[in-house]
This record gives structure tokens, C-alpha cells and sequence, in this order.
């Protein structure tokens, strides 16, 4: 495949101009919504301003509005990004997951290590959530909190699933959409670049950095950081992008399956999925040495070299085993 720039362009620049690539893709992106939005329930894009500052206000609020986020998400992010390998001459495979999957439980276990952390995560989670700036900042923590105030008040919206397609919609919109796009720009162009540029750990740490930066949630951005860490390193040791999107799938998709639950009444002890406190320290150290012991276990498991493999060949001498 043949690209119109230099593979050898300097990290940076890639960067930059993924940057300008999801603009690109975020225009298409609201075109195709605007044409979807006037075909079909007849919305037009300044009227979605509307429907997006006070959905509650509109009958098909939450429908336009996941529609709206979905496809303006998809299109910018996994958009750009893909624009960007096509750019420099590499097939998609080629240049988000430059090494094939060693193996299909490699998902499994990615998936497994976002469920046992979540005790812990807990823990950072209740901490950043009381955090508070220092005085010279005081106008900046009342802003902060209250553009996140603002916020949960639209995703609580958003994640009320009175019924089982509401919720497989969700699961669509909010977590395997995030999962791939998100994959995409974080880990397989920007971690990509960072790394190259200066090195695997900084390029990782980097990385999580601007993932949990970009949310603008400065009261989750300590756990969000971590999760990035680990989506950092599972794309850095294994080498494909599929192990990350697995688990920052499992991430997003189980915690709506925890509120979906909630939310039918099926938890009988009282617990707040939509609440900030810690779980209790008899899950939280369980949870913090496995996830340890299990990071581990990946990290030798997928940086292992891969044996030569043999192959048979026929001479005048006989059967050969060759390397």
C-alpha cells in the first residue's frame, strides 16, 4: 500500500497531523448525522444544540443524543486515526498491531485483569474524588467541579436503560465504541509515536497522560491515568491493538452491566454503583496483589520470544527438520 508521506515522519508531526485528521473525520462525522437527523426524525444540527445542552426536554432525546455521540466519536477518532496509517502507506493490521496475537486467551486474561482491579481502582477513584486544589486555585476547583457536576447529570441520562435494548445500546455506543476509537488514537497513534520518539515507558506514561487528560474530568483523573497505564502496557507487551480494545471493552461494558443491574433493583445491600466510595479493604489488597501477580504473569507471558519454528523439507538425504 502506498501512502503519500514518509514513513520516517517525525513522530510529532504524525501526531499533529492526527490531530488534523480527526477534525476531518469530525466534519464527516456530523454530516452523516446531520443527514441521518433530517431524514429521519427531522432534527436539524442547530436544533441537536438543544437537544444536547437539555436532552430530558425532547421525546426522542436519548435516542438523538447516542446516535449523535456515537457516530461524531467513531468518525473523529477511529476516523483520524485509520486516515493517518492509510497516509503513511500502511495497511490498518500493519500499523495499529505490527505483531500478530500470540494467543486468543491473551484477551481473556486483558479482560479478566480490568474486572479484578476494580477494587482497587476503587480506592483511587474515592480518593481523587475528594481531592482539593490548593487555595491560589480555588476559582479553578469550583469550576472543575461544577463542568463535572454538569456532566454526571448528562451521563446519568444517558446510562437510564428502563429496558434491555436501551442497555445494548449503551453497551454499542458507550463501551465498544470508546473501546475501538479510543484504542485507536491513544494507544495506536499517539503511545506509538511517544514511544518512538523518546521511549517505551515515557511514550506509556505520556500517553496515559493525555487519555485521561482529554476527558477534562480533573476529579477522576488519577484513576482514569492508571487505567491508561494499563491499557499502555498490555498494547506495548503483546503488540496489538486488540488486546487493549479488549480490555477497555470490559471496562466500559462491565461497569453498565453493574449499573444495569442496580437499576432492576438486583443488588440487596444497598450498593451505589453511580457512587465514589471505596469497597471494603478485605476486597481492595485481594484485588491490588492480584492484579500485580497477574500484570506480571502478561508481562512475561507476551514479551516471551516466539520459538523459531520447524519445517520439514525433502532432499536426496531424506526428511529434514529445518529452522
Amino acid at each position: 500500500m502506498k501512502g503519500f508521506l514518509p514513513r520516517t515522519l517525525h513522530p510529532g508531526l504524525q501526531i499533529l497531523l492526527l490531530l488534523a485528521l480527526m477534525v476531518v473525520g469530525a466534519c464527516v462525522g456530523m454530516a452523516i448525522f446531520g443527514v441521518y437527523a433530517q431524514l429521519g426524525p427531522g432534527v436539524s444540527l442547530l436544533e441537536m444544540g438543544g437537544i444536547v445542552a437539555n436532552p430530558a426536554a425532547y421525546p426522542q432525546g436519548w435516542s438523538l443524543l447516542m446516535a449523535y455521540q456515537g457516530v461524531l466519536l467513531f468518525s473523529a477518532f477511529a476516523g483520524g486515526a485509520v486516515l493517518l496509517a492509510s497516509a503513511l502507506g500502511y495497511g490498518w493490521a500493519e500499523y495499529f498491531s505490527p505483531r500478530r496475537l500470540g494467543a486468543g486467551w491473551w484477551l481473556l486474561a486483558a479482560a479478566l485483569l480490568i474486572i479484578i482491579i476494580l477494587p482497587f481502582m476503587s480506592t483511587l477513584i474515592a480518593w481523587n474524588a475528594g481531592a482539593h486544589f490548593p487555595a491560589a486555585l480555588h476559582d479553578f476547583e469550583v469550576w472543575a467541579r461544577a463542568s463535572e457536576d454538569k456532566a454526571a447529570v448528562l451521563t446519568k441520562f444517558l446510562t437510564r436503560f428502563n429496558s434491555v435494548g436501551r442497555f445494548l445500546v449503551g453497551v454499542v455506543v458507550i463501551a465498544l465504541v470508546p473501546a475501538i476509537s479510543e484504542e485507536l488514537v491513544f494507544r495506536g497513534v499517539i503511545q506509538k509515536n511517544l514511544v518512538r520518539w523518546f521511549s517505551p515507558h515515557v511514550g506509556v506514561w505520556l500517553g496515559a497522560a493525555l487519555f485521561s487528560a482529554i476527558h477534562f474530568q480533573f476529579f477522576g483523573f488519577v484513576p482514569r491515568f492508571v487505567l491508561g497505564l494499563i491499557l499502555g502496557y498490555l498494547y506495548l507487551w503483546s503488540g496489538n491493538i486488540l488486546v487493549s480494545m479488549a480490555a477497555h471493552f470490559t471496562q466500559n461494558a462491565f461497569q453498565l452491566l453493574i449499573l444495569y443491574i442496580a437499576q432492576r433493583g438486583q443488588f440487596g445491600w444497598g450498593f451505589d454503583p453511580d457512587g465514589n466510595e471505596a469497597l471494603p479493604w478485605t476486597l481492595v489488597v485481594p484485588s491490588a496483589l492480584l492484579t500485580a501477580g497477574l500484570l506480571y504473569f502478561l508481562h512475561q507471558r507476551m514479551t516471551a520470544p516466539t520459538p523459531p519454528t520447524e519445517m520439514l523439507t525433502l532432499s536426496s538425504e531424506g526428511v529434514k527438520r529445518t529452522v
